[in-house]
């Protein structure tokens, strides 16, 4: 169990956090003006608060990847994930930090 407020250490990406890639990635797209035929988590964090954010890690070209810092409200409040911030320009090897 993680405090609230702390980063998740690095974990591998799950059916879940590809989810929520899938569904914040029109909202990227329209961000970055492109378009992405590969866009598949490799790895994410979170961090509670009143919500979680995803801090996930998705290659979007053979040796091309963002980062994505997504939230998701509390279930009560019947919202889909929303893309907070991202970050374009990542290789696979650069470590997944707060941003």
């Amino acid at each position: 169990m993680m405090m609230p407020g702390g980063l998740s250490e690095t974990k591998p990406a799950t059916p879940k956090v590809q989810q929520i890639a899938d569904e914040v990635k029109p909202q990227l797209e329209s961000r970055v003006n492109r378009t992405y035929s590969i866009f598949k988590a490799i790895v994410y964090r979170n961090q509670v608060v009143a919500g979680i954010n995803y801090f996930i890690k998705v290659q979007v070209a053979e040796d091309e990847y963002v980062h994505l810092r997504v939230f998701q409200s509390l279930p009560y409040e019947n919202q889909g994930p929303s893309l907070a911030a991202f970050q374009t320009g990542k290789t696979r090897e650069d470590p997944l930090t707060y941003f």
